[in-house]
């Protein structure tokens, strides 16, 4: 028996189920494990509360002085993984994400404070300039995702019907939102 290959339109329509799956988790999530390298290149992850409008730009509040701000200081590349831990073995999904991070100041830092912490309804509440610049603790950072990526679905044992792989495997899925009208779309 010869393998089939899936057609454009399904592929397309599997592509925005995956992204409509990715913006679910970012949506109802509160917590991003965020992933930085130090100056001798180890690595170091990091829970932080996050806000986002856009699934490209995520906002969050820490000290200069956590070692991943300091990381992200000296070496602004980072991943982040954003998931559900409560779901049943075998029924867990994430959205996986590499970009750059940075803290932000002057227009940046105004934008950012816009977005940060998100819906009144996550239960934090919002922050003001003078919280997050100096002599405060705390600053607020941003990291730009620059790839977005989930588990391939697949049958439990067959191959996944894009790829052919029987293995986990993540595959890219591009998001983004219209911030005007408040609704998501599948991005080019």
């Amino acid at each position: 028996m010869r393998d089939v290959e899936p057609t454009e339109s399904a592929t397309s329509t599997r592509r925005d189920e995956l992204a409509a799956t990715a913006r679910a988790i970012l949506d109802a999530t509160l917590y991003m494990t965020l992933g930085t390298v130090d100056s001798d290149g180890n690595p170091w992850t990091t829970p932080v509360y996050y806000g986002t409008a856009d699934y490209t730009d995520f906002y969050w509040i820490s000290t200069p002085e956590a070692a991943h701000s300091r990381n992200l200081s000296r070496h602004p590349r980072l991943s982040i993984v954003v998931f559900n831990s409560a779901v049943p073995l075998g029924e867990g999904q994430a959205v996986y994400m590499s970009g750059v991070g940075e803290e932000l100041t002057g227009p940046e830092l105004d934008r950012g404070l816009e977005i940060y912490p998100g819906a009144p309804e996550r239960g934090a509440y919002a922050m003001t300039r003078e919280q997050v610049q100096p002599p405060a603790a705390y600053r607020l950072y941003r990291a730009r995702a620059c790839e977005h990526f989930v588990l391939c679905p697949r049958e439990s044992g067959g191959p996944c019907s894009e790829h052919g792989l029987t293995t986990n495997h993540r595959t890219a899925v591009t998001l983004s939102q219209d911030v005007t009208r408040g609704t998501s779309r599948r991005g080019q």
